[in-house]
């Protein structure tokens, strides 16, 4: 691994030696050290060797050659023999100097018997060094260094090593460098100073072994009877047990030579990564000597550095201990630690770091199963929460430490003598579901079985695929009464069941929970596929049973419903067909008996994977499903037929209840296939009409009736233009498509809300779907499917949303107390819940371009008011709409302000105080600002749009406004301090177009007008200008919370008073002009520059035109940035 260094000429001078190390690129010095082969390596340093023993000076010079070339220095090297000991000057001496003149730094140490100078250039800091570069061959140099160090001690642990002379002479040197305040010296001496008292470390340990080996040898000759006993033989031996352990002695001091002259300047360096380097080789030490290392003196220091503030140095601490508490003898040496520092290990499963808290958490499980009772019980309850992670390596990491404390050995009930080995498992899968039940049912955080079964998978996967063994608990008779499990058991373990079916086979993929892991690889979806033949084949046969004996219970079988959904089914052949019928008659039993909604959309999504286009089982499932939808669609229609006669809902409790049930069936079962062939649009219309015309039906009747021909019109959109269809299809399906918009439309103002929430969420989603359908229409299969929402349709969504989801301040969840609890507290999460619905439904009618931008001012007015319950929503569609037109976004903010403002100004025209539903000036002034902080930092994106906000901005402020000798302002003046929100993201050279637009309106007389009725505009000005201008104008505006502002120019100047919070009044922002070098652009830029900047209105663009053409391509710098501090 390591070539040969570059050995000095044999004629150095004892006295004063120069090594010229930048005849050596980095890439030739290290050239050898990417040899692979160790032999060679070993070639190398035995060359070396015997070069040190015949002259060992110069031997030793190209050492220390060889460790600063690796440090990456290009300079020179020169040593000068140290005259005497007794020279006190010399320490004056040790010294690291910047020569200015020369360009050259110089380091001056002592490393006896040399004093030795390193020269450099200057820029060593500015480049990068061997241990720091990337690339593979750069990876590969670091092991291979550290190997070599390794190997050069090992090589000479016989001979050399012991002549005071060389490793004398090395420790001096790494020393000296290490204390470098360059890094590249600091960090690889530091490296190859700590590696290399790892290499004495097994020097030691080599001669603690032969010193107990010699020891028993003299014990057994000293054993011997007189006779026998050969005392030379004892004094020679006696006489080797001395020269060990003087060599081992003398090894120890140079070992704590190393660990006080480097390891404890550097583990607090502030270079995070030597910092680890010596984190990492301090355990080592200690695991391999831990009779000297493995003690609190040098156990402290881990500890400390488990606070540090970079995860790479706390991670080495924790893997470091990890392989402490792995080893039960040197595990037993560390209470002390264990007890000092154990809530910081705790604490460190919550690291920032993802790998640290993995790290961590397998720590304290090693730490469990090495040391009794050093963890509380609470400490293994707050551990074991962290299977509920969104972070999965976490998760599954305490499903680990889950599983070996609780369910790899839990308490089994006694049984009988001569039990058979099947009774015994199943005794021990009792055992575990026990455990597992109790540990969710303790813990009442969370209630997610799906994500428990997750974090247990990897560790516990044999168990949770146990299926046969898990289902025997549900339908065995054998066990007794206190064995047997509970209801509330039963479900729970149903719900483990589901779980770990569905972890079979879909794999580990959770909402909420990252995994890191993308690509499944061959062996996982072959594992994944026989997981699922295996499901399929066990739960085809118990199934039926299982369905059978919970027929009444409706939450487990709508458990045990979903499962059909995962099987394999084009695996199975036909000797599973006796299997697959009585399947078939449990899920018709299932949806016959129970009309839940939950169950019948486990039903029907199950029937519609047993109908897949590649299962074996289509023709039976297919069959078996007709006959359940005929029977339905028959019982509706016979119930409408007597129920609807002469403009008069007759029915009774019973009929109700049928409708109702068939209602629901078809209407779930709608929700997963194509149910157009029975006819389900015409007959269910039927109810809508008569309620539309007549009214009276139950309000349950009618939300079923309208998700049921909401289904019936998407799979209609849905199929459309897959084929080629007649004419006489699309005028059909479109006037089925206008018509129920148009009982939607009539629903919306019906009488119950439950109706009018319906009616709306079915309008959202047939608008969106058509939209879709328009953009995918292939020109191929005919005439799309037109149709265009009538304007007073538009109006009807808009008040709705207006009326049911920006509800008053009172109902507003901001307003509710965290601290609540009880059914007040969920009810109004249920209720923030459903206007979140309605709300993000009409939002996708705008960003799908089904309603016209500008229908979203109505909603960007609430951006404040409601931030806490909207917010998130409300900023989505801004940056929808963004996406899609940046001009129309922007006008559509405009209209936004201006509409607030106006309604503003006409309540206090009306000399009324202002209602609850108007916004104060100091609102509006705010919302402005949130608007401007949604452009972000990238002025040159917005430009045109932020440009199009000032130009209508100032036409909304001076329209129809002529100068006049008494000099009165515009009606609107005040409008421009709203306007000055978005003056900080404008460009420099717009900042001077806006100003020069603005003059054109306001004139040269206006613009140094200083009354107060002119103030806005001085402010608005001075933020163009980024002066302090401003600041005289600012110190009019105060706070509006108990008195409104006049926004209307009368006879006396009016009030522009504002502050965004009560009391605070808010001044200008300064401006720091950041000059952005000016780079050369193409011959093509220069002649779009000179023909108008980009703020000036194209062909066929929305963009402002009121920057002058004689701009110059100065002005248009778009490197010079305002930045608002």
């Amino acid at each position: 691994m390591i070539a040969e260094p570059t050995l000095l000429s044999r004629s150095v001078q004892k006295e004063n030696s120069t090594v010229d190390v930048s005849s050596c690129t980095s890439a030739n010095y290290t050239s050898g050290v990417r040899n692979e082969n160790r032999q060679k390596n070993v070639a190398v340093v035995d060359d070396w060797i015997e070069a040190y023993i015949i002259d060992r000076e110069p031997a030793l010079l190209d050492l220390i050659s060889f460790f600063i070339q690796c440090s990456g220095c290009k300079g020179v090297v020169t040593a000068e023999m140290f005259q005497s000991k007794e020279d006190t000057d010399v320490m004056s001496k040790m010294v690291e100097d910047l020569d200015e003149s020369s360009g050259l730094q110089y380091k001056k140490f002592l490393a006896f018997p040399w004093i030795l100078t390193v020269t450099w250039p200057m820029d060593i800091e500015s480049g990068e060094y061997p241990l720091v570069m990337s690339g593979l061959y750069w990876k590969k140099f670091r092991s291979h260094f550290c190997e070599f160090v390794s190997v050069l001690v090992a090589q000479c642990q016989y001979s050399i090593i012991f002549d005071n002379y060389l490793l004398n002479t090395l420790i001096s040197l790494l020393t000296e460098l290490s204390a470098s305040c360059v890094r590249a010296f600091r960090h690889t001496c530091t490296l190859a100073a700590v590696k290399l008292l790892s290499a004495l470390v097994n020097v030691a340990l080599s001669l603690s072994i032969n010193v107990d080996n010699s020891q028993r040898l003299y014990e057994v000759e000293l054993a011997k009877t007189s006779s026998k006993r050969a005392l030379p033989r004892l004094e020679k031996i006696q006489r080797k047990i001395s020269e060990l352990q003087d060599r081992k002695l003398e090894t120890e001091d140079m070992m704590d030579a190393i660990f006080k002259g480097v390891f404890l300047k550097r583990y607090r360096d502030v270079i995070p990564e030597i910092r680890a380097i010596c984190m990492e080789e301090l355990t080592v030490w200690m695991k391999l000597y831990s009779p000297v290392f493995l003690n609190d003196t040098y156990l402290k220091y881990v500890g400390w550095m488990m606070h540090d503030k970079q995860p790479d140095v706390r991670l080495k601490c924790v893997l470091g201990l990890q392989g402490l508490y792995q080893d039960v003898h040197l595990s037993s040496k560390m209470d002390l630690f264990t007890s000092r520092f154990k809530e910081r290990m705790i604490s460190m499963t919550l690291d920032k770091d993802h790998e640290v808290a993995v790290q961590a958490m397998r720590l304290l499980m090693v730490i469990s199963q090495s040391c009794d009772d050093v963890l509380s019980q609470d400490d293994y309850k707050h551990l074991f929460q962290f299977v509920y992670s969104s972070h999965r390596p976490l998760a599954a990491t305490a499903g680990e430490f889950l599983y070996s404390k609780l369910l790899s050995n839990p308490a089994v009930l006694q049984l009988k003598e001569g039990a058979s080995e099947e009774d015994k498992h199943r005794a021990l899968t009792l055992a575990r579901v026990r455990a597992l039940i109790n540990f969710y049912t303790e813990n009442q955080l969370h209630q997610h079985v799906l994500y428990v079964v997750d974090s247990l998978w990897d560790s516990a996967g044999d168990f949770l695929k146990d299926w046969a063994s898990l289902t025997s608990l549900l339908t065995s008779q054998s066990f007794s009464p206190e064995q047997a499990l509970n209801s509330a058991d039963e479900t729970l373990l149903i719900e483990i069941l589901l779980a770990s079916v569905r972890q079979a086979a879909e794999g580990p993929p959770l909402a909420g929970r990252s995994t890191g892991k993308k690509v499944i690889s061959t062996k996982e979806k072959r594992l994944q596929t026989d997981d699922c033949t295996k499901l399929t084949e066990h739960f085809l046969k118990v199934l039926p049973e299982l369905l059978s004996k919970y027929l009444e219970d409706a939450g487990k079988l709508t458990s045990f419903l979903k499962i059909p959904q995962y099987f394999q089914t084009d695996s199975c052949g036909d000797e599973n067909t006796d299997s697959l019928q009585a399947l078939l008659a449990g899920l018709d039993a299932a949806v016959s008996r129970h009309s839940e909604a939950g169950l019948l959309e486990a039903a029907a999504r199950s029937y519609h994977a047993l109908c897949a286009e590649d299962s074996r089982w289509q023709h039976l499932t297919a069959s078996a499903m007709d006959q359940l939808i005929q029977r339905w669609t028959h019982t509706l229609e016979t119930c409408l037929e007597e129920a609807l006669s002469d403009g008069v809902f007759v029915a009774d409790e019973e009929r109700k209840v049928g409708i109702l049930t068939a209602l629901k069936k078809l209407t779930a079962f709608n929700n997963a296939q194509d149910l157009s062939k029975w006819g389900i649009y015409e007959v269910v219309s039927r109810l809508l009409v008569f309620e539309v015309q007549h009214g009276g039906l139950p309000v349950e009747m009618s939300t079923e009736a309208l998700r049921c021909v909401c289904c019936c019109i998407l799979w209609n959109l849905n199929m459309f233009g897959e084929t080629s269809t007649s004419r006489e299809t699309a005028l059909h399906q479109r006037t089925q498509l206008r018509g129920f918009c148009e009982k939607c439309h009539r629903c919306l103002s019906h009488t119950e809300q439950q109706v009018r929430e319906q009616a709306f969420m079915c309008l959202s989603d047939i608008l969106v779907a058509h939209n879709y359908q328009l953009q995918m229409w292939d020109p191929s299969a005919g005439a799309p499917l037109l149709y265009t929402p009538e304007p007073r349709l538009q109006k009807a969504l808009l008040s709705f949303v207006l009326e049911h989801v920006f509800t008053s301040p009172e109902l507003d969840s901001h307003s509710s107390r965290g601290s609540e609890n009880g059914s007040v507290g969920v009810s109004r999460l249920e209720d923030l819940h459903r206007r979140r619905n309605l709300l993000a439904a009409y939002c996708k009618l705008i960003v799908h371009s089904v309603l016209e931008m500008s229908m979203a001012a109505e909603i960007f007015k609430q951006y404040m008011k409601y931030y806490n319950d909207f917010g998130d929503i409300i900023k989505e569609t801004l940056n929808r709409t963004r996406q899609m037109d940046k001009i129309e976004s922007a006008r559509t903010l405009v209209l936004c302000l201006q509409q607030l403002y106006l309604r503003l100004k006409q309540e206090q025209d009306s000399g009324n105080p202002c209602s609850s539903g108007v916004q104060t000036y100091s609102s509006i002034k705010e919302l402005a600002r949130r608007f401007s902080l949604t452009f972000g930092w990238d002025q040159i994106k917005f430009r045109e749009s932020l440009a199009m906000i000032h130009r209508d901005g100032i036409e909304f402020v001076f329209q129809g406004f002529v100068q006049e000798s008494e000099k009165h302002s515009p009606p609107n003046i005040s409008y421009l301090t709203i306007l000055s929100e978005f003056s900080s993201k404008l460009l420099k050279p717009d900042k001077k177009t806006v100003y020069s637009y603005l003059q054109r309106y306001a004139g040269e007389q206006t613009i140094n007008n200083r009354e107060e009725c002119w103030m806005p505009l001085i402010y608005y000005r001075a933020s163009l200008q980024g002066t302090a201008e401003g600041e005289d104008a600012v110190s009019f505006i105060s706070s509006d919370t108990n008195k409104q502002p006049s926004l209307t120019n009368r006879s006396k100047s009016p009030s522009i008073r504002q502050a965004t919070s009560e009391g605070d009044t808010r001044f200008p922002p300064p401006c720091i002009e950041t000059k952005g070098s000016k780079q050369l652009k193409s011959l093509e830029e220069v002649k779009a520059l000179e023909q108008g900047p980009a703020l000036r209105e194209h062909p066929n663009s929305g963009g402002p035109s009121f920057i002058q053409p004689g701009t110059t391509v100065d002005e248009v710098d778009v490197d010079t940035v305002e930045v608002d501090i």
